[in-house]
């Protein structure tokens, strides 16, 4: 074939900008938004983002009642790539000492996690924090793997922001994997807890999946034992 080289086709193919098209469309799996968010009023604080009004479709089966969901503290954040993120702070233990940021999994949004973020916080006695990653939910963009680095760490300062005494506490580090998780191998979850320096024993779920975790017992009293045993003597 005349022209023809490999060494250019495996050039052309390794390319960045197609590599990062082949990972988005492989990796991120955004579903058909389940909420809205609607800028209500200004935050008292000057330099906090306006507080959001958040409308839930019937998609997201909120079990709960009105008043549960409008106690939820919803609003948008900025990430330096420019991107608006949806974010969702909901009080499950007023006066709880923790909160967890939860970044969710790849095929849902925050509609859809609200009730098992309630849920979860209820249980274990602490609120949650959590956000749509670009291009999921009501957040703007498109998902990517750079995009994805930008999120959290766009997500990280607004959680500081809204509980300023987050940025004083040092704590330590729970890895929770099922090891026969389909969608991110148990090595994955190893290998965190081999390179975090500050851990606590880890939770290997046996027979645990991507998406079931909550439903072994152990995972819910790991979660208790670590928030009131453990994160205590830290």
């Amino acid at each position: 074939m005349s022209g023809f080289s490999w060494k250019k086709l495996f050039s052309t193919i390794s390319c960045k900008p197609l590599v990062n098209w082949i990972t988005s469309k492989v990796a991120f799996h955004p579903p058909e938004p389940t909420y809205t968010l609607q800028e209500t009023e200004a935050s008292q604080a000057h330099d906090l983002p306006p507080v959001c009004k958040l409308h839930l479709s019937e998609s997201a089966n909120w079990p709960y009642s009105q008043q549960i969901l409008d106690e939820m503290e919803t609003f948008y954040c900025t990430t330096k790539h420019g991107n608006s993120l949806s974010c969702m702070y909901i009080r499950c233990v007023p006066g709880s000492r923790y909160t967890i940021l939860y970044s969710h999994a790849n095929a849902c949004d925050l509609g859809e996690m609200c009730s098992s973020y309630y849920d979860l916080g209820s249980k274990i006695g602490c609120n949650i924090f959590s956000y749509d990653y670009s291009g999921y939910g009501a957040s703007s963009d498109k998902p990517s793997e750079e995009n994805l680095y930008a999120d959290i760490e766009a997500a990280w300062h607004a959680l500081r922001t809204r509980i300023n005494k987050i940025s004083k506490v040092t704590c330590p580090v729970l890895i929770i994997h099922g090891t026969e998780d389909e969608i991110v191998d148990f090595s994955h979850g190893l290998g965190l807890y081999e390179r975090c320096p500050n851990t606590v024993n880890p939770l290997w779920v046996k027979g645990g999946g991507h998406n079931d975790l909550d439903t072994f017992k152990e995972y819910i009293k790991r979660l208790q034992y670590f928030f009131y045993k453990e994160l205590p003597t830290f």
